[in-house]
């Protein structure tokens, strides 16, 4: 009897075989790879270092959380490994590195910080249908015809209008300057800054352009002062607006105030506080602190590198959380499914809220708010997507 029951149970086995073999075969044969690299690509070195390494942490920091929860992509566990390389803010270094990053097999890129760098280095990514979310604001970044660019702010065309309406309607005066530091950021944001106060019918009596190292700036204070200049429209970087007030005190021409962009907006920026009558700037990456899940983000961060966001790493962060969730969806870690997710999420971003792109890689709830430089503490003082 007992050898009867035996001999029926093994034809079962059997036909269970198959499928256990099976099972374990598509297993091994996953093709999503046990590790996925993310490319990081930012000036982690020189005068915009601290931005750029600000960027790189927020990745690091949302990448040791994902991989700690055990992220996975098709039911499979993978471990996400951050790829970093530092551009330099340079263009020709920012396409160096993206072979590099390229060459490394990453899936997805987050970089870079500058205009001009993000616009050279674009096609290198695009042709292995590599996805690259940057923080940088110039709208030529999504005009390249490129399917692989997304951008994780508002862009330079609603900034300008910020810049020019607040001078226009907010700051009182009558003659204006604008210059820039002759980068495609700088430059292109404030012709449109220039722009806007023409159309509200101000005066711009001084415009120039620098390069993106200048410091000096003994010559343009005495202009500055002459021409009677009472509000300057600015894209000069942080380091370079602290040796133009500098300069500014050296003639006695401090009664004026000056609106930047969000290259101003730094925590360096505060060594200027009282050296002008004002200190303004505008940007499209709103502080962690203004989002009601900005705390909890803003305690990790300081917990996990003594000191507060410099710039954007709660950007970056938010992007590797969205960037990561898009893998997810296409059960994929082939770039091109990567990008095709991308381009249809409505991805959730643990401090900002949500981040979606239009079919250009515009980032769709991007909005630019305007500061003011108080007690050594940028204050939001008004906040618009529209302007």
């Amino acid at each position: 009897m007992k050898n009867h029951i035996a001999r029926r149970r093994f034809p079962v086995a059997l036909a269970l075989l198959p499928t256990l073999v099976a099972a374990a075969v598509l297993a091994g044969c996953s093709k999503v790879p046990d590790t996925l690299k993310i490319g990081v690509a930012q000036p982690l070195t020189g005068p915009l270092g601290a931005l750029g390494q600000d960027l790189l942490n927020g990745v690091n920091l949302a990448v040791q959380e994902l991989n700690k929860d055990g992220f996975m992509v098709d039911g499979k566990r993978v471990k996400l490994e951050v790829v970093s390389v530092d551009d330099k803010a340079d263009a020709a270094t920012g396409k160096q590195v993206a072979q590099q990053l390229v060459d490394a097999g990453v899936v997805a890129i987050i970089g870079h910080l500058n205009s001009g760098v993000n616009i050279e280095a674009a096609p290198i990514y695009a042709a292995k249908d590599i996805a690259q979310i940057a923080i940088s604001t110039n709208p030529k970044f999504t005009q390249l015809g490129l399917n692989s660019t997304f951008r994780m702010v508002a862009n330079d065309t609603l900034q300008a209008r910020a810049i020019g309406s607040f001078a226009a309607t907010q700051l009182s005066a009558s003659r204006y300057a604008a210059l820039d530091d002759g980068t495609p950021y700088g430059k292109g944001l404030t012709d449109g800054a220039a722009a806007q106060l023409k159309a509200e019918n101000k005066e711009v009596v001084v415009r120039k352009s620098f390069d993106d190292k200048t410091v000096e700036f003994d010559a343009l204070a005495g202009e500055l002062k002459a021409a009677r200049v009472e509000v300057i429209v600015s894209t000069l970087n942080d380091f370079q607006a602290l040796a133009l007030l500098k300069a500014l005190q050296k003639v006695g021409h401090t009664q004026v105030k000056l609106l930047g962009g969000d290259t101003v907006k730094t925590t360096d920026m505060a060594k200027g506080a009282g050296l002008i009558e004002g200190l303004y700037a505008t940007s499209p990456v709103l502080e962690a602190k203004e989002f009601t899940t900005g705390k909890p983000f803003l305690e990790k961060y300081i917990d996990a590198y003594q000191k507060p966001p410099a710039y954007g790493g709660h950007y970056s962060y938010d992007s590797t959380y969205v960037l990561t969730a898009a893998m997810q969806k296409a059960k994929s870690a082939d770039p091109k499914d990567i990008i095709k997710a991308m381009r249809t999420i409505n991805g959730y971003a643990p401090v900002i809220g949500t981040m979606s792109w239009d079919d250009k890689g515009e980032q769709r709830y991007g909005a630019v708010g305007v500061y003011e430089l108080r007690g050594g503490v940028w204050e939001l003082r008004m906040r618009s997507d529209r302007w």
